[in-house]
């Protein structure tokens, strides 16, 4: 069971600054719903002071993604934009209280949601768009430029390490040639800058692709990811207002969070509807990419977190065909 701090749990049940900003001059979307994780950072600057004078965010994906893209916000607003580009994935982690290795990767993804606002701002081309093969973890959609970022900026010398902070290598593991390939020439370059000590430094063939594969296995069999996020929660934890609803309005509140992602979903060319709400379980239908994806259960797990924190109370979400139990 992961252990998170109060902030951590302050910013996910009562996020600041989430939803549209309509005045936003400066957009960056980073992830993809259909393979698990997906944020949307808008900014409104100064044209001439270049000062971020607001920030909003939206989010898919678990407890952690909510919690460091409102973070996010709050650390930029204020700042000019060059004092935002100073900000890295470990400040974010760092203002949170910190968070466990294994959601590292969400604070990456407000990292590389700021960076792309700021690009689009300039009207610069974000160099994380996927072109030309750089494609590495089709999984969770990552790229060889953020896998080399986020090496580069946390000093990661593992393979462990490089799924913790991107994600990439959580799945099926295919990309795990490539992920050894990167990290040692990456690892190489930070030795060369007497950055990183060179018996630190990762050597093909010191990770065990197979014993890898075994323990995400097992790690995803014993922590489910959406009841794992919740349930370190204290009792004492304030839960949003639609908690303590009727059986019918509990069910419109599921209805219209469902038709909420849907656009999401369909962008990334998956759907979602509601088929029926029995009890705790929430019977839903997958269509499209959702379906495709190796890793169709990290969505449903961000459907199930989404409504979670909608209702304030512990739901499951059960794609239709399988057994509610």
């Amino acid at each position: 069971m992961w252990d998170y701090t109060d902030k951590v749990k302050e910013y996910f049940f009562n996020p600041k600054n989430a939803g549209v900003l309509t005045e936003a001059n400066a957009v960056g979307e980073v992830g993809a719903i259909a393979c698990g994780d997906a944020l949307k950072l808008m900014l409104s600057v100064d044209p001439e002071t270049e000062v971020i004078l607001d920030a909003r965010f939206q989010t898919f994906g678990c407890g952690s993604a909510i919690a460091s893209s409102s973070a996010l916000t709050d650390m930029i607003i204020g700042k000019t934009l060059a004092e935002a580009m100073n900000i890295t994935n470990q400040d974010i982690a760092d203002f949170l209280g910190g968070l466990p290795p294994e959601k590292m990767h969400c604070s990456v993804m407000g990292y590389e949601a700021l960076q792309a606002a700021v690009a689009n701002f300039r009207g610069e081309t974000w160099s994380d768009d996927h072109e030309e093969g750089a494609l590495v973890c089709k999984c969770f959609g990552v790229d060889e430029g953020m896998i080399e970022r986020a090496i580069k900026m946390n000093k990661l010398t593992s393979i462990e390490a490089v799924t913790d902070y991107t994600k990439a290598g959580g799945g099926c593991l295919t990309c795990f040639d490539k992920l050894e390939e990167i990290l040692v020439r990456v690892n190489a370059e930070l030795v060369a800058e007497s950055l990183l000590p060179e018996h630190e430094a990762y050597r093909v063939g010191a990770a065990d692709r197979q014993k890898i594969k075994e323990k995400t296995k097992a790690a995803k069999q014993q922590q489910p990811p959406v009841l794992v996020e919740i349930s370190p929660l204290a009792p004492s934890s304030p839960l949003p207002p639609s908690a303590g609803l009727t059986n019918l309005q509990r069910i419109r509140v599921i209805e219209q969070a469902i038709e909420e992602m849907r656009p999401f979903l369909r962008k990334d060319g998956g759907d979602c509807e509601l088929v029926d709400v029995d009890g705790s379980n929430v019977l839903v239908n997958l269509s499209g990419a959702c379906v495709g994806c190796q890793m169709a259960g990290v969505t449903i797990s961000g459907i199930q977190e989404r409504l979670i924190a909608k209702l304030g109370t512990p739901i499951r979400v059960v794609p239709v065909g399988r057994t509610a139990h």
